[in-house]
């Protein structure tokens, strides 16, 4: 059984996490990523199996308002942001806790005006190894609450053992990304490592390992993205792949694959092992469901799709890049942005920039279908409120409560026989 994570209730949804519950009991093993569908009047809402909150936010959202509730008179700090949700730092910024910096590392207070009185919370992310000792140097605990996503750690300790091995670390991440910059710097204590961001700068990496890319060139590249010294003719010899865990899981394997074959083809079977490490445990199970989940919800067929979540999120951004391909595709923070059915503001991850666009919502005859899947930083609250707004639009919101109660309760009556793609439920 998952664990009960003691979290404020305006995160949660009483009818979404019941739908999660039920959803688990019938397929315990994960196997069926099929959409559950709720049928109305005049839309059908497709909603993702796996989405929202992951074990690492949700253990991060626990150990900071326990952080808060058990350290009444003094100043409480957050490194950076919880998570990238705006919902949840506004809402901890609200109960008193500052950020020391922003995502990208610039400094809003200096570490010099904390004191070892002061608590301060290690976000989801984690941290530098730099940051980490100034922290103990400067005898401000942060044991007791820091909330690292343990998946990111158990990319730590792999990066660390590679290292030990003789291997190179290359990291599947965005450099500027502050689970990459965490990432980069344990991987860097123990071994020579280098960031590529997609398959494309993997190959440049790979074309100078066949000899077709000089290694002046990869310095080039890639100067602020490797550790100082990198020797590409050397340290690309023997490598193993790694990622931010909220980059798309598909692309690190495909990466990862890519060298395999580079190496395969240069030493054969015989010399594979001593040149390339099998790091496919290091994929966090969450990402992975969510974007598997985000496959099925795109192949189950749609007239638009609403991926929800903050707008710096990287995981909920690759939600995006998944969806997009089967139908038009709208990454929103909240139901905020949904002006109505002439008008939605949301994020076009190719441009970076809020966009507003118009006539997005269209009926249509016999029904419009949504597609709708949120990021693992987004509360299942704000979910349920996006749907509830499409069905203001649609004019259905007086049969939520009625549809969506048919629907848990067709889905009950299923648990405890094998598991099957889902009917469509709710009309009729």
């Amino acid at each position: 059984m998952p664990r009960d994570f003691q979290i404020p209730s305006t995160y949660r949804s009483e009818k979404i996490s019941t739908l999660k519950t039920i959803r688990r009991e019938l397929d315990s093993r994960k196997r069926d990523f099929e959409p559950t569908v709720f049928s109305f009047a005049n839309v059908d809402i497709a909603l993702a199996r796996f989405f929202g909150f992951c074990f690492g936010v949700e253990n991060a959202i626990e150990r900071a308002y326990q952080a808060v509730e058990e350290n009444p008179n003094k100043r409480v700090f957050l490194l950076s942001e919880m998570i990238h949700n705006p919902f949840v730092n506004q809402n901890l910024q609200a109960r008193g806790v500052r950020f020391l910096q922003s995502t990208e590392g610039k400094s809003f207070i200096s570490l010099s005006e904390l004191t070892p009185e002061d608590i301060v919370i290690v976000p989801a992310f984690g941290t530098t190894v730099e940051l980490f000792r100034e922290l103990e140097e400067r005898g401000i605990p942060f044991q007791s609450y820091d909330t690292t996503c343990p998946f990111v750690e158990k990319v730590w300790k792999r990066s660390n053992q590679l290292g030990s091995l003789g291997f190179t670390v290359v990291i599947h991440g965005k450099h500027e990304h502050e689970e990459t910059r965490a990432t980069f710097s344990h991987a860097s204590t123990n071994a020579p490592s280098i960031v590529v961001r997609d398959k494309k700068e993997a190959q440049q990496l790979i074309d100078c390992i066949r000899g077709t890319v000089s290694s002046e060139d990869i310095v080039s590249r890639f100067s602020e993205r490797m550790t100082p010294g990198f020797d590409p003719q050397k340290d690309l010899e023997r490598i193993g792949v790694v990622n931010q865990t909220t980059m798309l899981a598909s692309e690190t394997h495909e990466i990862s694959l890519m060298f395999r074959a580079a190496f395969l083809e240069k030493y054969c079977e015989e010399g594979l092992r001593g040149h390339f490490a099998d790091t496919r445990d290091t994929l966090c199970y969450a990402t992975n469901e969510n974007q598997t989940a985000a496959q099925a919800l795109a192949a189950s067929g749609g007239d638009l799709a609403l991926v929800v979540g903050g707008y710096n999120s990287s995981n909920t951004s690759h939600l995006v890049e998944l969806l997009e391909k089967s139908c038009p595709t709208y990454f929103i923070r909240d139901a905020e942005e949904i002006e109505d059915e002439s008008l939605i503001r949301h994020l076009d991850i190719h441009l970076w920039e809020v966009r507003s666009t118009r006539a997005w919502f269209k009926k249509k005859s016999p029904k419009l279908r949504v597609l709708v899947t949120a990021g693992a930083s987004c509360p299942d609250a704000v979910v349920e409120g996006v749907i509830q707004k499409v069905l203001q639009m649609s004019g259905d919101l007086e049969q939520y409560d009625q549809v969506f109660e048919r629907t848990l309760e067709r889905l009950r009556v299923n648990v405890g026989h094998p598991s099957g793609s889902l009917p469509v439920l709710g009309q009729g």
